[in-house]
């Protein structure tokens, strides 16, 4: 039972005795009972009940609407705080929230900037050692197949080269998931090379059709900015070739008076009812490192559209 139907029951039950007890107790205007005196008690019971009914509940709405904004806030999906308003406990414990979750948003932000920054680190201490150690075993054992191959029987021979290019197309795929680990081309050429790049190596292998539309002049940007959109694009992509059996995918970068915008959609089944996997999760993530907003929304007819939007482009150091 709400706290507003608690209070007014109660309320009611302590008016309805007393009217009771004037009505039918000793104490009483006339006995017995006058009409008139009987309806004018109830029509001032009645009045006496809306009035406090009006009361409580002018008197509790902060408190409903605090209760909303705690069943609806979602520190991935930043919003407006509920306006401290009423008088004395009710207005302290509204204005108490919000800085709670000041203070949680500010928590987290701190603390996923942390996790991001180690996993961004442990990726490139893997992809180093993917290229360094394991690319260079494989090398090694390419051209120790090709040297025996080379002196071996002709029946002997075709089988090692097949072994040869079993081997060559694992060194390719490690190489390939080292560039996905530590996108090298991001730092070396630029965003808008990277973002080809990316989308050439992911959806070349799944024939899906991608249309790319970069603005030539973009702002100029942070490495740490950068790298979102990069990995926002990265993990759509991904889901894309994964679960979306998409036939087109369109990507495109371009700033406006509003901000920076990255957006990419897709012809597939959309997002249907599934809930939000760790991948989305992580995005929303890296695009409030940067004050970025991201939004996903189901397309007219099939296909998704995820949109990110900086609304402040910074600059690099």
């Amino acid at each position: 039972m709400s706290l507003f139907r608690r209070i007014f029951l109660l309320n009611a039950t302590v008016l309805c005795a007393a009217a009771a007890l004037l009505l039918l107790g000793p104490v009483t205007v006339s006995t017995p009972v006058v009409l008139t005196e009987a309806l004018i008690l109830t029509a001032g019971l009645i009045a006496m009940l809306v009035a406090n009914a009006a009361l409580l509940r002018v008197g509790l709405a902060p408190l409903q609407r605090l209760t909303r904004a705690m069943t609806t806030t979602d520190l991935l999906h930043p919003g407006r705080r509920p306006v401290v308003a009423g008088q004395g406990e009710v207005a302290e414990l509204i204005s108490t929230f919000n800085t709670m979750l000041d203070r949680l948003e500010a928590e987290r932000a701190a603390s996923t900037a942390v996790a991001l920054s180690a996993q961004e680190d442990e990726r490139h201490r893997i992809a180093q050692e993917l290229h360094d150690e394991i690319g260079q075993t494989l090398t090694a054992v390419l051209l120790e197949l090709k040297h025996v191959a080379d002196h071996a029987p002709p029946l002997l021979r075709s089988q090692l080269r097949q072994v040869q290019e079993t081997t060559r197309g694992s060194l390719d795929e490690i190489r390939r998931i080292a560039r996905r680990l530590r996108p090298g081309v991001l730092e070396e050429l630029g965003l808008t090379t990277a973002l080809t790049a990316l989308t050439h190596e992911t959806t070349s292998h799944a024939g899906i059709t991608v249309s790319r539309h970069f603005d030539q002049e973009l702002p100029q940007l942070s490495h740490e900015t950068e790298l979102v959109i990069y990995r926002v694009a990265q993990e759509s992509l991904t889901n894309i070739v994964r679960h979306a059996a998409a036939h087109r995918v369109n990507i495109s970068l371009g700033a406006d008076a509003t901000g920076l915008h990255l957006r990419i959609t897709d012809d597939g089944k959309g997002l249907g009812a599934a809930r939000e996997g760790a991948g989305i999760r992580g995005m929303r993530e890296r695009a409030l490192l940067i004050g970025a907003r991201l939004t996903l929304n189901q397309r007219p007819g099939n296909g998704t559209e995820v949109h990110l939007r900086v609304p402040a482009p910074q600059r690099s150091h």
